[in-house]
C-alpha cells in the first residue's frame, strides 16, 4: 500500500486515484478557507509555480473539521481559492482528516513517517511525499510553506 493506491474525489466530483501522480514529489495539505492560516494558499501556490516543472505537485484537501472553517460547497471553495490566491494546484472534495471517519489517505499519512511527529491538529498540516510514495516528513500547520522550500527542493534534486 502506498499513497498512490488511494481513491479520492476531485473538487469537481470526479473519482480518481493518487496513482496519477506516481513519480512526483507531493505536498499533501489539509486546507480551509476561513482560517487564520488561509493566506498559506499564497505560499503554496508560489512553491507550485516554482517547482511544478521539476515534479512537485501540491494537493489541497479542504476540511471542515477544525472549528468549521470550511463550511462552503466545493464550487465556492474552488472559486475562493482561484480568485483570492490564484490557486492552480489540484484541489479535492471536502475531506475528513481526523477521527473515526477520517479518509483512509489521511489515516495512512498520519501512521507513516517519523514517530516523533504530530497528528493533524489543525488546518494546513503538510505531508511531504517522495517520488516513491513514501512519507518523508510532516510539517506543523503554522509553518509557512516558504519555510519548507529547502526540504521540497532536496526531494526534487
Amino acid at each position: 500500500m502506498s499513497v498512490y493506491d488511494f481513491k479520492v474525489r476531485t473538487i469537481r466530483g470526479q473519482e480518481t486515484t493518487l496513482g496519477e501522480y506516481k513519480g512526483k514529489v507531493l505536498l499533501i495539505v489539509n486546507t480551509a478557507s476561513k482560517c487564520g492560516l488561509t493566506p498559506q494558499y499564497e505560499g503554496l501556490q508560489k512553491l507550485y509555480e516554482k517547482y511544478s516543472d521539476r515534479g512537485l505537485v501540491i494537493l489541497g484537501f479542504p476540511s471542515n473539521q477544525f472549528k468549521e472553517q470550511e463550511p462552503d460547497s466545493e464550487e465556492k471553495i474552488e472559486q475562493f481559492c482561484r480568485l483570492n490566491y490564484g490557486v492552480t494546484f489540484p484541489l479535492f472534495a471536502k475531506t475528513e482528516v481526523i477521527g473515526d471517519n477520517a479518509h483512509p489517505l489521511f489515516a495512512y499519512l498520519t501512521s507513516r513517517g517519523p514517530a516523533d511527529q504530530f497528528d493533524i491538529k489543525w488546518n494546513f498540516a503538510k505531508f511531504l511525499i517522495d517520488r516513491d510514495g513514501n512519507v518523508v516528513k510532516r510539517f506543523d500547520p503554522k509553518l509557512p510553506p516558504e519555510e519548507i522550500e529547502s526540504e521540497i527542493a532536496a526531494q526534487l534534486a
